[in-house]
């Protein structure tokens, strides 16, 4: 008989973490067609519940700018865990997957000269989605012919027998995009063309905005939307260090 979730591919390699994800309710709490697809191509498909958390948490309440990303992360995963555990009792999520991704105006340890920066010690801006076209270009003048930094806070919400009832596991990955010196007529033709609006600091890198790049450090797929590797990485630990995770 086949089981009734099966969110593993048979195109997915087999190793810790789809075989124990192997039959079980897996939720993404995104509608981000980016981070699913990355998923997919991973051998992954969970069921989309998107998180109706308003991810309004005010970054100046982070000493470390890169926790805010997973701070968003967090609630939005454990409000569809929760949601769905209230709705459904009998066939509650066995995982839950939160993401949330930001770009940074310059990475911390730069020079000054590097991230476009006068003070090195100056906090970094937080580029979220923008607001409007003109709020697309001046992020891109903001980051042009300098070095931002992609981070994805990553967070699974999983049940356990003690209380709240489930556990929380979280990550965040990095990587570094350099910006080409690029003209402000290929700035303002790319901000017109609407592909920004719906990505962290206004450009997809797998689009048109990969024109805008030089080069980045570190995952590609980050900068897209969710950091794979890491992600399965964090799976395989957890079925290596947590003896009944997943089998609550």
């Amino acid at each position: 008989m086949a089981p009734k979730h099966q969110a593993v591919l048979a195109q997915a390699l087999r190793i810790p973490a789809t075989n124990k994800l192997s039959g079980k309710r897996v939720i993404l709490a995104s509608n981000s067609p980016r981070r699913k697809e990355i998923l997919k191509t991973c051998g992954l498909r969970p069921e989309i519940v998107p998180s109706t958390f308003k991810e309004d948490l005010a970054h100046s309440s982070f000493a470390d700018v890169h926790e805010y990303p997973v701070a968003t992360a967090t609630q939005k995963a454990v409000e569809v865990y929760e949601r769905l555990v209230t709705e459904q009792p009998e066939d509650g999520p066995d995982l839950v997957i939160g993401a949330d991704t930001v770009v940074l105006t310059h990475h911390p340890g730069s020079s000054s000269a590097d991230a476009g920066f006068s003070d090195p010690e100056a906090r970094p801006e937080i580029l979220e989605k923008p607001t409007s076209k003109v709020d697309n270009l001046r992020m891109l003048l903001e980051l042009n012919g300098g070095v931002c930094e992609i981070v994805t806070g990553v967070c699974l919400v999983y049940p356990i027998l003690t209380a709240p009832g489930y556990a929380i596991k979280s990550l965040d990955e990095r990587t570094l995009v350099h910006f080409a010196d690029n003209s402000r007529e290929l700035l303002e033709a790319y901000a017109d063309s609407g592909e920004g609006l719906d990505r962290a600091g206004g450009f997809a890198i797998q689009g048109l905005g990969g024109l805008l790049v030089s080069k980045i450090d570190g995952d590609y797929n980050n900068v897209v939307g969710f950091p794979a590797a890491s992600f399965f990485k964090l799976l395989d630990l957890l079925v290596e260090e947590e003896d009944d995770f997943l089998d609550v």
